[in-house]
């Protein structure tokens, strides 16, 4: 039997990759002989870098170091070179919300750590850039990013006004243009950006309105972060309302209209890259799962897509939840594996490796997956 092993992170406990190898080596404890392949997979956010670079031979991890965190202190930035020429920056591993340690900081977190490692990316000369989108601890319209890249806000008279995150809204409120001429050119396949977001910039879907509290946003910054990001708008035109101009922060938004980049669908994009519908092709099962199962999950998050992936080749498919808001045959959560949902949470992968072992007991039963 062939099986396809392909889950999303369960987010703060245990990235894709390690959750995989946990579902597998689950699987094999009890069918040895089965043919296991692990894939584990992304939307664009939090794990996307791991997930492909695990999954692609030849992929190279290069490390940068002492980029700027999200709060201004140092940290490791991280960036892939595929086989194909294609670079790929996560923002979320150099100004990702889990950085600040809980230490929240809405108004002045940065995504110029991210711009430091897309410089040094665009160093090595690649074919294309793909930048993953999610989990920001920002919401300054990717204007860090863009700084660390060369872009400058202008006063009335061409005066060079302050670029730090703690004057960023003071430096947009009398800035009369942004220079973009020092931006570096795009390489020549384009900027891609994915994303499982299609929120806009602005309004009640926008990206202060809707990301901004989990990013440490109250009733006295919220207003804050849209004056920013409306102002943003007017100073770099494009179009606000472009779906995933929302993504982490803005930085979507702040991509497209300085850098001409595109929106593609984080997990449709991954799969592509990680070969999942030739793996399907041939494969009998399909086993995938997230921290968190429910309606959303089928709607361009990263079980969705595999699980369409699976439907359109025919194959069978499971899917491990840490928690589910359904139920079914199909649906294995870890919380009633291990008792408890807090449970789970402390040993992740024990309960994974728990959970690949039912799958495979089922399968040699002759139980429903689905």
């Amino acid at each position: 039997m062939r099986v396809v092993v392909a889950p999303d992170s369960f987010k703060g406990t245990i990235d894709a990759a390690d959750a995989a190898t946990a579902l597998a080596a689950g699987w094999r404890s009890v069918r040895a002989a089965d043919e296991v392949r692990c894939l584990p997979m992304a939307d664009g956010g939090e794990g996307t870098l791991a997930a492909i670079a695990s999954a692609s031979p030849g992929a190279e991890l290069v490390e940068v170091p002492d980029v700027t965190g999200p709060d201004g202190r140092p940290v490791p930035g991280r960036f892939a070179l595929l086989p194909d020429g294609t670079a790929l920056v996560e923002l979320a591993v150099a100004s990702g919300l889990p950085l600040l340690g809980g230490e929240l900081c809405p108004l002045t977190a940065t995504t110029r750590g991210t711009g430091e490692t897309v410089a040094a990316a665009l160093a090595t000369r690649p074919d294309r850039l793909l930048v993953g989108l999610g989990g920001s601890a920002a919401t300054d319209g990717g204007f860090g990013l863009l700084s660390a890249l060369g872009a400058r806000l202008l006063g009335e008279e061409g005066q060079l006004l302050s670029d730090a995150p703690s004057d960023l809204d003071l430096s947009l409120a009398v800035a009369a243009s942004v220079d973009l001429s020092a931006l570096p050119p795009a390489p020549p396949g384009g900027v891609v950006l994915l994303t499982d977001v299609t929120n806009p910039l602005l309004g009640e879907r926008g990206a202060a309105a809707v990301y901004g509290p989990q990013k440490g946003a109250g009733a006295r910054e919220l207003p804050l972060l849209e004056a920013r990001l409306a102002r943003l708008a007017v100073l770099l035109g494009g179009d606000p309302a472009t779906p995933g101009a929302g993504a982490a922060g803005g930085t979507g938004y702040g991509l497209i209209a300085a850098w001409g980049a595109v929106v593609e669908p984080g997990a449709v994009a991954v799969a592509e890259l990680l070969g999942l519908p030739g793996a399907l092709a041939s494969a009998d099962l399909l086993i995938t799962g997230e921290g968190r199962f429910d309606a959303t999950s089928l709607q361009g998050k990263a079980v969705g897509e595999v699980v369409r992936l699976a439907t359109t080749a025919g194959v069978r498919s499971a899917v491990v939840a840490g928690e589910s808001a359904t139920t079914g045959p199909e649906v294995l959560t870890l919380s009633a594996l291990a008792g408890s949902s807090a449970a789970a949470r402390a040993e992740p992968a024990r309960w994974l490796f728990r959970a690949g072992a039912a799958l495979a007991e089922r399968q040699r039963t002759g139980s429903p997956t689905h």
